[in-house]
């Protein structure tokens, strides 16, 4: 299936795809039994897992009669990159303040 159809950043909005990810961060669970964890209709769930597979959140694999359902690494890069992005801009700001703060320090003390 095609990654364009969704955003990761608006599949991960959602609270209900955040509970799926972080129920499939402990184990695989078929389709079945992470409908059974929501107040939610099953169609719902079977949209949000949609969703979650789209956006390469999760993948699906055919066990037996089940459908399983497991975190794919892939499809947090996007969002791994845009935090990564962030965090050394916070981090460069940070140090540059630290340099400055520095710098008027040394000064005072030439005084």
């Amino acid at each position: 299936m095609s990654r364009l159809n969704y955003d990761p950043f608006q599949a991960i909005a959602d609270n209900n795809r955040r509970q799926i990810l972080m129920m499939l961060s402990e184990k695989s669970l078929s389709i079945n039994l992470l409908a059974d964890q929501f107040d939610i209709s099953r169609p719902a769930v079977s949209k949000h897992i949609k969703v979650l597979e789209e956006t390469g959140f999760i993948s699906i694999r055919q066990e037996g009669r089940e459908r399983l359902c497991e975190l794919n690494s892939a499809g947090f890069d996007a969002v791994r990159e845009w935090l990564t992005y962030y965090d050394q801009f916070w981090k460069r700001k940070l140090q540059n303040l630290e340099a400055l703060l520095e710098q008027r320090k040394k000064g005072k003390k030439g005084r």
